[in-house]
């Protein structure tokens, strides 16, 4: 026959578990708020270079906004 758990137990249980959920859900966000740091990082970085490049570049800037939304036209 299964052992009955007394309700003091099953209490102090459900503090423990709900504990847990919200030490995990701290590290959880602030992992995400690290990942949107670095992501917006990232897109910051791959800016500037998409701009140095356009700058290197002899198109002018008529023809990289048609470059760039010829794939576009063709998705469609």
């Amino acid at each position: 026959m299964a052992r009955m758990t007394s309700m003091d137990a099953l209490e102090t249980k459900i503090e423990k578990a709900q504990e847990q959920v919200s030490r995990t859900k701290k590290q959880y966000d602030a992992a995400l708020a690290r990942l949107s740091d670095l992501l917006d990082k990232r897109d910051a970085l791959r800016r500037d270079e998409l701009v140095k490049a356009i700058l290197k570049s002899d198109k002018t800037y008529e023809e990289v906004l048609e470059f760039l939304g010829s794939g576009q036209e063709e998705a469609e």
